[in-house]
């Protein structure tokens, strides 16, 4: 069943309606949806290659190994399809600074995916994509395997609730944060940030996570926050291309019990 998302009045003159027709997606579905919303502002100081994936958008730092952020928006019908995990990461000869997958052999790290390969089950060039390495992190097999992928099954939830949320997640790095992997130099980071919004809903809503980049025990609303206070956290401008209005909204609230209601 085709649905269409509402957009309160006052934000349509933002807004662009288009059909998203993704050739290979397991459905189609009209979408209104902002502009750029897979766009973060970030520091000019900060190395930024921007490249943009059949599925997702990354900024790529060279001097760390590792994406500033990666940005996707998650439709409800691309939570699930016919297109099997890939395995197969490599180097992105593209983007400069892109570790080989050498750099993670015997680290003790996982190669930990911003944007995750069951988010790209809807199309082949997607799952492929997103096992490049500017997609990847130095990441705590605990951290991975735990509440990192639990969070990842609720996003994927909350999609097929909303029938899309934008999602954005990077790396957090401190000046304390030295340890590096491999030949490359690839930098471990000691946390993991998302950002979760549903724009379209009524109203709109947001929240963000952060996770030490090691066990993180409990329920992951003890990991949650606003927008702005990550915001705060890494000096990111998330979400600049909202209208003032709805951006306001998103980005002050953090109610996890809202965010994790069935309907």
């Amino acid at each position: 069943m085709n649905r269409i998302y509402l957009i309160p009045a006052a934000a349509l003159l933002a807004v662009t309606a288009y059909s998203c027709m993704r050739a290979d997606a397991v459905t189609s579905m009209p979408v209104r949806k902002y502009t750029d919303l897979d766009r973060v502002r970030i520091d000019a100081s900060i190395p930024s290659q921007e490249k943009e994936y059949e599925g997702f958008r990354v900024s790529f730092n060279k001097d760390n190994g590792t994406p500033n952020w990666v940005a996707w928006e998650l439709l409800g019908s691309e939570t699930d399809g016919p297109v099997k995990r890939s395995n197969k990461f490599r180097q992105d000869p593209d983007v400069e600074g892109c570790p080989t997958t050498d750099d993670y052999r015997h680290s003790g790290f996982d190669r930990g995916h911003l944007c995750p390969a069951a988010d790209q089950k809807w199309s082949k060039q997607a799952m492929e994509d997103c096992f490049f390495l500017t997609n990847i992190a130095p990441q705590n097999n605990s951290l991975n395997t735990g509440a990192w992928n639990t969070l990842e099954g609720k996003e994927r939830q909350w999609a097929r609730r909303d029938s899309a949320i934008m999602i954005i997640a990077g790396p957090i790095y401190e000046a304390t944060d030295t340890q590096r992997i491999g030949a490359n130099g690839v930098r471990v980071p000691g946390a993991f940030f998302k950002v979760l919004a549903a724009p379209y809903a009524t109203p709109p809503r947001g929240i963000a996570f952060v996770y030490p980049n090691m066990a993180s025990p409990g329920n992951m609303e003890n990991y949650s926050m606003s927008i702005r206070e990550l915001e705060q956290i890494t000096g990111y401008d998330f979400l600049y291309a909202l209208p003032d209005s709805i951006e306001e909204i998103v980005e002050s609230s953090a109610s996890f019990r809202e965010w994790n209601r069935r309907n």
